[in-house]
């Protein structure tokens, strides 16, 4: 229903086309225009049309009609603008591209690949195939209501929309780059039966002057010759060189007036034009042009601009002369058909011998489950692989894939071109460790370590646990960098690693084989990616061990910690809790009463495999003024004074602050608390808020007071009890001189008496 509907509208806004045109056109311009435009938009999809108004389509269809009406062929007619109303009569907010060309194979995927290629969305396209008799002068006289009218040649009407460019010189770069590739298509399509003869001429001549090989291979690369001839090759470029001696290098030199398809340009070149590629290969490569072996397979540099994206496929054909000496070479540039992707490694030449000499060489139990899992590895080989790869390397490749079988781990196989432009790299990953990430750092790697300039990559998922990732890195002029293959292969398996493959590896290493499996169990699946992203593995250990000790919601557990990369005075605090998150009006205050400014709080929630829910509260903190903490001194007085005060054994006030600036604990704190409210009870003139800053301002003087105390009354204490304590007074009448503010003086010197003047405490009486 939807679909009729949309239908319907997509005809009415047709129908509100042809009655503009009937209207604005001439009686005698009319039909012709109204016939041009039912066949422009008859097969655009309804939704296309939709969000277009009834004058833009009048003016596209209208647009391009006069842009076609004149045409004489033998290259594209093509204009690239910004429809404007005031100036071309109607409008887009794209960019409108106006192709006329003969109508021929290729053209609108090369189209789109030149527009993908400068960057550019294609909005629509519209690609209208019409029949058209022109008149001498190449004016359309005549526009054919159906295929089966005898006059008039068909021709392709091409209207694309991209992204929108007013840079008048990004306007004339898309021109020149579709022009460029529109004369591609048209060079290849026009000598595509010429280069078909030539590769079944290429193979008469080794017919005619074999080189010195083995009969049934000679035969193999004649079959191979035939079957690429017989439309399994999209032929695009074909050239003949010859090799010469010139002053004891050999040399491809173009033979004038050979080249065909897209390479067809190039042979106005002077008879002594020799192959740029083939000059900058180093000498021990180009010495391969004398090997005796005919046929030569891989890919060029170049890539197509024809058909579809990729490196081009090359094949050489060498001609050998009367003495079975190379002589020269027919150089076939093109792409591989579909059916050579997809046929059977069996039913194509050169690959069934590859995939028969394998077979014979692992010398398997027919039939068997390793024999036919080496043919399904055989198989699903990449293809272009297979056409280049020696049987050597694929023999140790495949015998390598065929070992790794189901098993979970990270395994790479390099093979370098036999020219050095380029090295494959496939990558066999567990299907659960694989994603876009660990894809695009692997391509990095590989593309730096191999001395790439650039690279490009394919994933293929089947019902293996492994996928596999094929990464072709493309090598900078003259570079091969000698490789430790194991080594990059380790690169790969730390990088293709999950975070919880790192946990179980952190907790066997922390906590031994059973108890580390046991924990992982527990807690591998429970921790949510926020906090994989934030904690490594290693830390996650600790975590863990914090959060075993939990059993209850009123017995937390805790971290305190300054990271590598915390600025000076700044540390965190985590705070583990069973059961549910703790409420930021409990702990907010209490930290703050702790001396501490609180930044930021990440709250994690951790899922046990038993089912029980624990929350990580992850606290980013400040200690203002200080520079230098030693947090391995504070860290168990801060905790302990954190969970009595959480417990409610100590009072939730700003003494807790001295707990970091004077390092005491929770204890001594409370001594000088009880002090405090003592004063309260004796009608001191100041108030508990003013002590406490007082005792704040001045931590070292409160440190000696409560050292005073301890002396005093410790039972633990050992040596001269009243020497100590002398020691410690006349420290802090000391310390009282260089306290400018007289209340604090009072303040302080009031606890210096009243300590001196007790006579016995219980605050070391800690047990029931």
């Amino acid at each position: 229903g939807q679909a009729a509907r949309d239908d319907g509208g997509s005809a009415a806004l047709i129908d509100q086309v042809l009655e503009r045109l009937q209207s604005r056109l001439t009686p005698e311009q009319s039909p012709e225009a109204m016939a041009f435009v039912r066949q422009y938009y008859s097969h655009v999809a309804p939704e296309d049309l939709a969000e277009r108004t009834p004058d833009d389509l009048y003016g596209a269809a209208l647009s391009h009609w006069q842009f076609a009406r004149s045409f004489a062929g033998g290259s594209a007619k093509l204009r690239v603008y910004n429809p404007r109303l005031d100036e071309h009569g109607w409008q887009s907010t794209h960019t409108v591209i106006e192709i006329v060309n003969e109508d021929m194979p290729f053209l609108v995927d090369s189209i789109t690949m030149e527009v993908n290629r400068q960057g550019l969305t294609l909005h629509l396209i519209i690609h209208p195939v019409m029949k058209i008799r022109r008149d001498d002068e190449h004016h359309a006289i005549d526009l054919a209501r159906h295929r089966g009218q005898a006059q008039g040649r068909y021709e392709s009407l091409i209207h694309v929309e991209v992204d929108r460019r007013s840079d008048p010189a990004k306007l004339a770069e898309l021109e020149a780059g579709l022009k460029r590739i529109l004369g591609d298509v048209r060079a290849a399509v026009t000598d595509w039966q010429t280069m078909r003869l030539g590769v079944i001429d290429a193979a008469e001549q080794l017919r005619q002057s074999a080189p010195p090989v083995p009969a049934e291979d000679l035969a193999e690369d004649l079959a191979f010759l035939e079957w690429l001839a017989d439309d399994n090759f999209t032929l695009l470029g074909l050239r003949d060189y010859d090799l010469v001696d010139d002053e004891g290098e050999d040399v491809l030199r173009v033979v004038q007036g050979s080249g065909l398809g897209i390479l067809h340009s190039e042979t106005s070149a002077s008879p002594s034009t020799s192959s740029s590629s083939f000059a900058s290969l180093p000498p021990v490569v180009r010495a391969q042009a004398r090997d005796v072996r005919a046929l030569i397979l891989t890919k060029s540099n170049a890539r197509s601009t024809v058909h579809r994206s990729g490196h081009l496929d090359y094949i050489g054909v060498k001609r050998f002369d009367r003495h079975g000496q190379v002589a020269g070479e027919r150089r076939i540039l093109g792409l591989f058909t579909s059916i050579a992707y997809h046929a059977r490694a069996a039913d194509i030449p050169l690959l069934r011998r590859k995939v028969a000499a394998i077979k014979q060489r692992a010398a398997l139990l027919p039939g068997g489950h390793t024999a036919k899992a080496l043919d399904a590895t055989l198989e699903q080989y990449p293809r272009d692989e297979l056409f280049q790869i020696e049987v050597g390397e694929l023999f140790d490749t495949a015998m390598g894939i065929l070992r790794l079988g189901e098993r979970q781990r990270t395994r790479l196989f390099l093979r370098r071109d036999a020219f050095g432009r380029f090295t494959t790299c496939l990558v066999y990953v567990p299907r659960e460790n694989y994603n876009t990430d660990v894809r695009a750092r692997m391509q990095a790697m590989l593309t730096e370590a191999l001395g790439g300039e650039s690279s490009e990559f394919s994933v293929q998922f089947s019902e293996s646990p492994l996928a596999r990732v094929m990464i072709i890195v493309h090598a900078r002029s003259g570079t091969a960098p000698v490789v430790d293959v194991p080594a990059l292969e380790r690169r790969l398996v730390r990088i293709a690693r999950r975070w919880e493959d790192e946990l179980r590896e952190a907790l066997l290493d922390a906590c031994g084989e059973e108890r580390g499996n046991s924990l992982y169990e527990r807690y591998a699946a429970g921790f949510a990616p926020g906090y994989r992203d934030e904690h490594a593995p290693r830390l996650a250990v600790h975590d863990i061990e914090l959060m075993e000790s939990l059993d209850d919601p009123d017995s937390p557990a805790m971290s305190l910690y300054v990271p590598l990369e915390a600025a000076p005075g700044q540390l965190r605090f985590k705070l583990y809790r069973a059961g549910e998150l703790s409420p930021l009006s409990l702990s907010l205050p209490m930290l703050e009463h702790m001396g501490v400014q609180v930044l930021e709080e990440r709250p994690y929630e951790v899922s046990r495999a038993d089912g029980q829910t624990l929350w990580l509260d992850d606290f980013g903190m400040r200690v203002p003024g200080a520079v230098e903490l030693d947090i391995d001194r504070l860290r168990g007085r801060f905790q302990e004074a954190f969970l009595r005060t959480w417990r409610g054994d100590n009072d939730n006030d700003d003494f807790n602050r001295l707990v970091l600036l004077a390092g005491l604990d929770w204890r001594s704190v409370g001594v000088l608390r009880a002090y405090a409210r003592y004063m309260k009870q004796a009608g001191f003139t100041f108030s508990q808020n003013y002590i406490q800053r007082t005792l704040v301002a001045q931590p070292v003087i409160a440190g000696q007071l409560v050292a005073l105390f301890d002396a005093r009354f410790d039972p633990q204490l050992a040596g001269d009890r009243e020497a100590e304590q002398a020691r410690l007074t006349q420290a802090i009448l000391a310390a009282l001189e260089a306290v400018s503010n007289l209340d604090e003086d009072r303040i302080l010197r009031q606890y210096l008496a009243m300590i001196q003047a007790t006579l016995r405490s219980n605050c070391f009486q800690r047990t029931a």
